[in-house]
C-alpha cells in the first residue's frame, strides 16, 4: 500500500471531520474516553510497573478509538466494547509496538534529564510539578521544550502504525517506517492540523475569557479551567476521531476487520 500526499489545507479539515464523527454519538464517545481514562489511571497507580504497562497498551487502545471513529464515519453507533477492538486484532504485534513506544518514551525522558536533572521526569511520573521559581532555576522549561522536540519523531512513527498493524497486517517495524515517512511526507498538513488544534484549544478560549472579563468591567472572576474543562470534554473525542480522518486521507478507506 502507498501513502498519499494531501494538501496543506486538509490538516484543518481533519479536525472538522473529527467533530462531525463526534456529533454522531456524543454519549458513546464520552463513555469511551471516560473508560480509557479510568483504565489508564488505575494501571498507572500500580507501583513500579503501572506506568510502563499503561504505555505498552497505548497502541492497542488507539486501535479501539479508530474502530469507533470508523463506525461513526459510517453513521453507526459508537459502543463501549469498541475500546478493546485493538486487543482482538493482532494483539501480539500491538504489544510489540507498545514495547517500542515505552522504549521511545524512556529515551525522550532521559534526554530531557540532561537539561533539568530529572525534574520533568519526576513530574511525569508523580504528577507533582515544580514551583515556578524552582522550574526556572533548574531549566525545567528548557527540558520541556527538548522533550517536545524529541517526541515529535516518536509521534510521527506511531501516528498510523497501530492501524497499519491491525488493519493492514504490517509487521511492527514496517508499520513504524511507513507511519514516519507518511507523516514526514505530509508535514504541511500536520503543521496546519497542529495550528488548528492550538487555535481551538488555547487561543480561542483565552480570547473568549478576556472578552468576558473586559465586558464585565473587570468584575467577572472566572477561572481559566472553567472554560478549559468543558472544552476538553468535547475536544478529546474530537481529536481521537480526527486521527482517523488523517489516516483515511493519507492511506485511503479502512478495510473491513478480519473475522476471528
Amino acid at each position: 500500500m502507498n501513502a498519499r500526499q494531501v494538501s496543506t489545507a486538509r490538516g484543518a479539515r481533519w479536525l472538522a471531520e473529527g467533530w462531525r464523527m463526534f456529533r454522531v454519538a456524543p454519549l458513546g464517545w464520552f463513555a469511551l474516553v471516560f473508560a480509557y481514562w479510568l483504565a489508564m489511571t488505575v494501571m498507572s497507580l500500580v507501583p513500579v510497573v503501572g506506568i510502563g504497562v499503561a504505555s505498552v497498551l497505548v497502541p492497542a487502545f488507539s486501535v479501539g478509538f479508530m474502530a469507533a471513529s470508523r463506525a461513526a464515519a459510517r453513521g453507526q453507533p459508537v459502543e463501549l466494547a469498541m475500546l478493546v477492538a485493538g486487543f482482538r486484532e493482532r494483539l501480539a504485534a500491538q504489544l510489540v509496538l507498545g514495547g517500542v513506544y515505552l522504549a521511545c518514551l524512556a529515551l525522550v525522558i532521559g534526554g530531557s534529564m540532561l537539561a533539568d536533572e530529572g525534574m520533568l521526569a519526576r513530574w511525569l511520573v508523580t504528577g507533582r510539578g515544580p514551583a515556578q521559581e524552582e522550574a526556572a532555576d533548574a531549566g525545567f522549561y528548557g527540558a520541556l521544550a527538548a522533550a517536545t522536540l524529541l517526541y515529535a519523531p516518536v509521534m510521527a512513527m506511531f501516528w498510523f502504525a497501530p492501524l497499519l498493524v491491525a488493519w493492514h497486517a504490517m509487521p511492527p517495524v514496517q508499520a513504524l517506517f511507513y507511519s514516519f515517512f507518511a507523516s514526514l511526507m505530509n508535514w504541511r498538513a500536520f503543521f496546519t492540523y497542529g495550528a488548528t488544534v492550538a487555535l481551538v484549544m488555547f487561543v480561542l478560549p483565552t480570547l473568549a475569557l478576556l472578552v468576558m472579563v473586559f465586558a464585565s468591567g473587570g468584575t467577572l472572576r472566572l477561572a481559566p479551567m472553567a472554560l478549559v474543562l468543558p472544552l476538553a470534554l468535547i475536544m478529546l473525542p474530537t481529536l481521537f476521531a480526527s486521527f482517523y480522518a488523517s489516516y483515511r486521507d493519507v492511506f485511503g478507506a479502512a478495510p473491513a476487520p478480519e473475522e476471528g
